[in-house]
């Protein structure tokens, strides 16, 4: 393994959320006057902290969304959660096989720590992710594609940042482990690598994971 820490981005590459929160978000802001399609949340927001709904909404119509937003839509997602949320196809294996070769690592998610907890605790992902382990964009403040949250969980696992590989699925996510000086391999079950920008590699199955990072 040529790299001593390995960081996972949460939602869409660990458990797959990605379609159940787009779906919910999308039918949220279309609810409160702002037409959104699911596919129109997953360009603007896949992969990015709830602020820049916020931001993105009040750029484009000078308007804010109400207060008790985020209450709301992470109610709604959560309980989508409880009901749906399935780990992705593969992840408990590779997991495995990073311990078995001694690899550290984490995951270092634009979601909220309440959030990771109830989708890893739903898919059985807390026994792989203790804490400590577990770094969320409400640690650092600015969340992807600033680098801040990579380079604190960097930090705190005591890895610098050159040697650590970063596994993503969102253009943000790219942005942020590249402007963090980190390598970024793209997950393309969602998105195409066309869409995911400069990554140091791409991979459509988790069992092709460890092969690029050997």
């Amino acid at each position: 393994m040529r790299y001593e820490l390995v960081i996972f981005d949460n939602d869409g590459v660990l458990v797959d959320s990605e379609p159940l929160s787009n779906t919910i978000l999308a039918a949220y802001l279309t609810e409160l006057g702002h037409p959104t399609s699911y596919e129109d949340s997953l360009r603007d927001y896949m992969g990015g902290a709830v602020h820049r709904v916020h931001d993105t909404v009040l750029e484009r119509t000078g308007r804010r969304l109400p207060e008790g937003f985020d209450e709301e839509f992470h109610a709604r997602v959560f309980a989508a959660f409880a009901r749906e949320l399935e780990v992705v196809a593969g992840v408990p294996d590779m997991l495995a096989k990073l311990v078995a070769e001694g690899v550290p690592y984490c995951v270092a998610s634009s979601g909220s720590h309440e959030r990771i907890r109830v989708g890893h605790h739903k898919t059985g992902l807390d026994r792989w992710f203790p804490e400590g382990r577990v770094f969320s964009a409400q640690d650092v403040g600015r969340g992807k594609p600033a680098p801040d949250l990579f380079l604190h969980a960097a930090e705190r696992m005591g890895v610098a940042p050159e040697h650590c590989a970063v596994v993503e699925d969102s253009p943000l996510g790219v942005r942020a482990a590249r402007a963090a000086g980190m390598d970024v391999y793209g997950f393309t079950a969602m998105t195409p690598a066309t869409k995911l920008g400069t990554a140091t590699g791409y991979f459509d199955d988790m069992g092709q994971l460890l092969g690029l990072l050997a």
